[in-house]
């Protein structure tokens, strides 16, 4: 397996692996995923195996700590330093899903953030989901404010010594 970055042609297999992972009022449709590659090609993670995808991750550096709902409409463009890394999401295909695949992508997110002199990373993600994230290092912050897909979100935040 290898992380890349996003490339285009990608787009029909993340679409694919958008729908398998979360609900119709939660996925990211195809024209969102389309301005993400555009304006978050750096901070846009692909694991792949060959020309297999695997499992993606992808969200903005900006100055806002944690995710606001209006950053699902309009995707924020890249600080080009500083700042904190957000997640809008880490997705793995079914069949590749329990192969530490996702942990992969958080480290290499992490790994670049840091590299870029950012704080934090940050996300968030429904209860059944907050243990994986606490494995990985995370700390749950407790609700978020949004309302996205009318669910109850979990603002995790990993933090580290600039």
């Amino acid at each position: 397996m290898q992380i890349t970055p996003v490339k285009v042609t990608d787009l029909p297999q993340i679409m694919t692996i958008e729908r398998a992972g979360f609900s119709d009022a939660e996925a990211g449709s195809q024209a969102a995923y389309q301005e993400r590659i555009q304006k978050l090609e750096s901070t846009f993670l692909v694991a792949r195996d060959g020309d297999v995808v695997l499992g993606f991750i992808v969200g903005p550096a900006t100055t806002e700590r944690y995710i606001e709902d209006e950053m699902f409409a309009t995707t924020p463009t890249n600080l080009a330093h500083g700042g904190h890394q957000l997640v809008f999401t880490l997705a793995v295909a079914p069949a590749a899903r329990h192969q530490h695949v996702g942990s992969q992508l958080l480290a290499a997110l992490e790994a670049d953030a840091r590299a870029k002199g950012r704080t934090s990373l940050s996300l968030t993600c429904l209860k059944r989901l907050v243990p994986f994230y606490e494995q990985n290092g995370f700390t749950n912050q407790g609700v978020a404010a949004s309302s996205h897909a009318d669910e109850t979100w979990y603002n995790l935040e990993k933090v580290w010594d600039k």
